[in-house]
């Protein structure tokens, strides 16, 4: 098994060139989280940093209780369901194929790399599927993404119930990254989970979620799989053998931070505003953005490669992504990431701009 390079090594060039412009460097690429951890999160990590037995891979019972009231309330999630708990949402997409052991997985053709480098983690024969089902090969496990990492794009109802057709039809598992579906643009309508659409009949369907962004706990690494008690119970399972635990303190925190919304709107409000003050900066500029009414990022073109789009804002000191890291399809794309303070935001705008 050979696995691709580590994407964003070869963007070091770029970020050293960014790093000579006056004032320094504004990091908009792998999109790290940079507001504070709320407190009252912080507090309970601390009360709970006593933990001298191991944690439950199950989720302790105040965690569980916690995952099944958001799922209910939040979510809309209906019907039979159970959850996990899990280390980040990158450990379960990178293993999930192997848990289930998937011989073949469809994944989107403009996609978080995760996806890929799963499939090939498990020995899976790997095809790129574009958004509708209507071509899809049968395979046995295919991921969505919505609102999608990169471009923000995000599945409607329609959408969602013709993946949950085809999982239907084809007796097949689909996963739904759902990780930015706290974030929707500006004046954007709330992203739906799939899990919503399913309207109580989870067979063969799970949801993927993560803390990281929506509550900034990316160092704490939680998540939470959600969906067909089934394929939870399998999961499960090896998680126990493999010794895949949440530590407690860290379940402690998820149990509260998922029991407070409050925190997340603040954030989304904060990430929305940013895309506003970037959006005309790049419009100016001549990019045309494409999609983004949701998530973490700004995925854009100026009809040249995706390279070209890097150096020109490295030369102003501002690091993007590379389109083509998400798929052949994104070559002459680049994704700019909202994760940089209010004041760097700013700033990097007006480089832009200028």
């Amino acid at each position: 098994m050979k696995l691709p390079d580590f994407p964003w090594d070869a963007l070091a060039p770029y970020g050293d060139k960014a790093k000579q412009y006056p004032g320094g460097a504004i990091d908009l690429s792998v999109g790290t989280p940079v507001d504070p951890t709320p407190s009252f999160i912080q507090e309970e990590l601390v009360r709970a940093s006593n933990s001298p037995g191991y944690p439950l891979t199950i989720g302790s019972t105040e965690l569980r209780s916690s995952m099944k009231t958001w799922a209910e309330k939040v979510l809309g999630v209906t019907g039979d369901f159970d959850l996990l708990p899990t280390i980040g949402s990158k450990e379960l997409v990178a293993w999930l194929p192997t848990f289930l052991e998937a011989k073949t997985v469809n994944y989107p053709d403009i996609a978080y790399p995760t996806y890929l480098v799963g499939a090939l983690i498990a020995g899976a024969e790997a095809k790129t599927v574009g958004i509708s089902p209507e071509r899809w090969r049968k395979s046995d496990l295919t991921w969505i993404n919505t609102p999608s990492n990169p471009t923000g794009r995000v599945h409607s109802v329609s959408e969602l119930q013709a993946v949950i057709d085809y999982s239907r039809s084809n007796n097949a598992v689909v996963a739904s990254d759902e990780c930015y579906l706290n974030f929707p643009a500006a004046g954007a309508q709330n992203p739906v989970s799939l899990l919503t659409v399913a309207a109580g009949d989870n067979r063969n369907l799970l949801s993927v979620y993560s803390l990281s962004k929506r509550s900034n706990l990316a160092g704490y690494r939680a998540g939470l799989v959600v969906g067909d008690p089934v394929l939870i119970g399998k999961i499960r399972e090896i998680r126990k053998h493999a010794g895949m635990l949440v530590p407690a303190p860290v379940q402690r925190a998820m149990a509260v931070a998922l029991s407070d919304e409050a925190h997340v709107v603040e954030q989304a409000s904060r990430y929305a505003a940013r895309r506003e003050i970037l959006r005309p900066a790049l419009l100016q500029a001549g990019f045309t953005i494409e999609e983004s009414v949701a998530g973490l990022y700004i995925w854009c073109t100026r009809n040249e490669s995706d390279w070209d789009s890097v150096n020109w804002l490295a030369e102003r000191g501002i690091l993007a992504t590379p389109g083509h890291f998400y798929g052949d399809a994104g070559k002459q794309h680049i994704r700019i990431a909202l994760t940089s303070t209010d004041a760097q935001i700013h700033e990097a705008a007006q480089r832009i701009t200028a």
